[in-house]
């Protein structure tokens, strides 16, 4: 092994370990919450795309996360925000976790896609840009990776809250 293999190995465990630092940080704080509410969860961890994922699922399928998701995900951005706060006081460096409760952010990852891949292909037949609705920073991600992933490019547009993405033709 060369002198720079070892060092970019040694980067990417230290990485790892911080990641799973932040994971570690983040469960500790939502169990904390958890047991504040009153509310039954599982708490998992890994590390997807060199970001801390974190999920809070229940086995009984009760429809108490749902409060913790709230209307159209807004509960959970909230909660997400502050459980990167909680990491960030606990380490000093900012975090990009991901908070997923009761499979939310997942089921909403897939939709997107779909979205993204529709766009692109309306785009494709006809050659003109398409505008979609304003979406949060993490639904717009989904959507250009999709559209990328489809052979096409896209922007965003606005100004918060009202960004959208725009699908252009190649």
């Amino acid at each position: 092994m060369t002198e720079g293999t070892t060092s970019a190995a040694a980067e990417g465990a230290d990485t790892l370990t911080r990641l799973e630092q932040e994971g570690e940080i983040a469960a500790d704080y939502l169990e904390g919450l958890l047991d504040i509410a009153d509310l039954d969860g599982d708490i998992d961890m890994d590390v997807e795309a060199d970001r801390a994922a974190v999920s809070i699922v229940s086995d009984s399928g009760s429809r108490d996360l749902q409060k913790l998701v709230g209307r159209d995900g807004e509960v959970l951005e909230a909660l997400q925000e502050l459980t990167r706060l909680a990491v960030h006081r606990e380490t000093g460096d900012r975090s990009r976790l991901m908070l997923d409760i009761a499979g939310y952010r997942a089921k909403k990852r897939t939709e997107l896609s779909e979205l993204g891949a529709k766009a692109a292909a309306e785009v494709r037949n006809t050659g003109e840009a398409v505008k979609l609705e304003p979406m949060t920073p993490f639904e717009r991600k989904v959507v250009h990776d999709a559209v990328k992933s489809a052979g096409l490019r896209s922007e965003s547009e606005g100004e918060e809250p009202q960004r959208f993405v725009v699908v252009l033709p190649a």
